[in-house]
Formats: C-alpha cells, sequence, structure tokens
C-alpha cells in the first residue's frame, strides 16, 4: 500500500484553545524543522486570543495557516477538518499534534523519514517500555490498560493505539469518508488507527517519549474515557458483520 515515495510538504495540525503561552515558541520550533513543513492551527474560539495571534503571525509567515472556528467543537472534527484541508491544498502527509508540547517538535524529522515505507506513523509512549513524563500513577496506568483493553478487542496490533502524535499519508485519508468519524480524544485515534488497518495499511509505531503539558489545563474528561471504552465493540462489530466498508469506505 506504501507508494515510497518521499514526502516533498507535510501539514502539521495543531488544535487549540486557549493555548497563548505555548503557541509562539511552537511555531518557532516547528517551523524551524525542516522546510517541507507548514502548520495548520485549528483553534476552537479561544477567548485567550491564540486566533489573534496566529493571525498576527500569517502576515509574515505563509507557512502559518489557521482555521478558525467559533466554539469548542471537539478533537475529531478539528483534525477531520485538518485532513481536508491537507487533501484539498496537495500537501502528501498530515500529522497530528499536541500544541502544548507533550509531543516535542524535534520527532517531526523521524515522522517524515518514516512515513516513505508506511501509511500511518504513530508515535508510541508504550513501544519500548513506558515513557511518560509527569504523569500521576492513576492516569498512566489508566492510559496503558486502555490500550491494552483496545488491543484486545480490536485486534490491532499496537502498543498505543490512543496516542495523538501521528502521521498519514493523505492518499490514505482520501480512502475514509471522514464526515462519518464523530469520535473525540482517545476514541478519534482509536477510530482512525482501525479504518487504516483494516485497509491493509501499514502502520508503523516508533518510540518518542511523552511529557505532560508544560502550560494550560488538559482537556481530558472522563466523558471521553467512556467514549473510548465503548467505541472499539463498535468497531469490532462493524468489521466482523461487514458494516465498516460500507460506513467509512465509501467505492
Amino acid at each position: 500500500m506504501p507508494n515510497h515515495a518521499v514526502p516533498q510538504r507535510a501539514l502539521v495540525i495543531i488544535p487549540t484553545y486557549n493555548e497563548i503561552e505555548n503557541v509562539p515558541t511552537l511555531v518557532h520550533q516547528v517551523l524551524g524543522i525542516d522546510p517541507r513543513v507548514h502548520i495548520l492551527f485549528v483553534d476552537d474560539g479561544s477567548p485567550d486570543g491564540t486566533g489573534d495571534y496566529i493571525r498576527s503571525v500569517m502576515e509574515t509567515e505563509p507557512r502559518v495557516q489557521l482555521l478558525q472556528r467559533p466554539r469548542k467543537m471537539g478533537l475529531g472534527t478539528a483534525y477531520c477538518r485538518g485532513f481536508e484541508h491537507a487533501m484539498a491544498q496537495g500537501y502528501d502527509v498530515a500529522m497530528e499534534m499536541d500544541a502544548d508540547f507533550s509531543h516535542n517538535p524535534a520527532m517531526i524529522p523521524q515522522f517524515l523519514k518514516e512515513i516513505e515505507d508506511a501509511d500511518l506513523v504513530i508515535g508510541s509512549r508504550y513501544v519500548r517500555g513506558v515513557n511518560v513524563i509527569n504523569w500521576p500513577m492513576s492516569r498512566l496506568l489508566l492510559s496503558y490498560f486502555a490500550n491494552v483493553y483496545s488491543r484486545f478487542v480490536t485486534g490491532m496490533p499496537l502498543h498505543d493505539g490512543t496516542g495523538g502524535y501521528k502521521c498519514f499519508r493523505t492518499d490514505v485519508l482520501r480512502k475514509i469518508d471522514l464526515s462519518q468519524i464523530r469520535s473525540n480524544g482517545y476514541s478519534f485515534q482509536i477510530e482512525m488507527n482501525f479504518l487504516v488497518w483494516s485497509m491493509g495499511g501499514v502502520i508503523r509505531e516508533i518510540p518518542i517519549v511523552f511529557e505532560e503539558r508544560h502550560n494550560g489545563v488538559s482537556k481530558m474528561s472522563k466523558n471521553i474515557i467512556y467514549e473510548a471504552a465503548g467505541l472499539v465493540w463498535k468497531l469490532r462489530f462493524s468489521k466482523m458483520f461487514g458494516r465498516l466498508k460500507k460506513r467509512y469506505l465509501p467505492a
């Protein structure tokens, strides 16, 4: 399935809500990585001025783009709109990345290298032991066993199916009906991984170190966890009864 082509244009999609403390440094670091890399911020109406700051950067930096939304509309839809933008603008790959530096921008070159021979590259916290910094033990155990649970129910051979630092080829995204994706958080990551895996796509996990956010407040909630717990069964049964392709993978 991989076309073994070196990506010439890469779009890093970064959802934001009240990330004004992180965005200035993040822009500098991401754009300094590689001239092929552009950034699309998807801002959900941040009241702290995040969107206004990004617009000011765009006046002098053409590699920075903004999709401004009126209110908080969810992580999954933010990434889906970002994927659609990446496909429409002719990018070869689309990356997911958090705005809070829990995802180290220095890893971007490795993602771009690994995607040459894969359809999806996942930055994994658990592929080589446990590589998480500054999480309370309760959250670490929840995340770790959520991945064990997801792997058991879905059958996907992934150590970190819920991670959000990842890179897709846009030609793979074109085969997915993104309008059918309605999940968020952990669920969104599992759902997208499952669809690529179900298509026979090549998924590669690379080790990353995940560090708890530097500034701001975590967006995690119990609803996100409950959503993920139910979704894995829906995906399994949809595939088992032949509904997966009909819903997500239109001809």
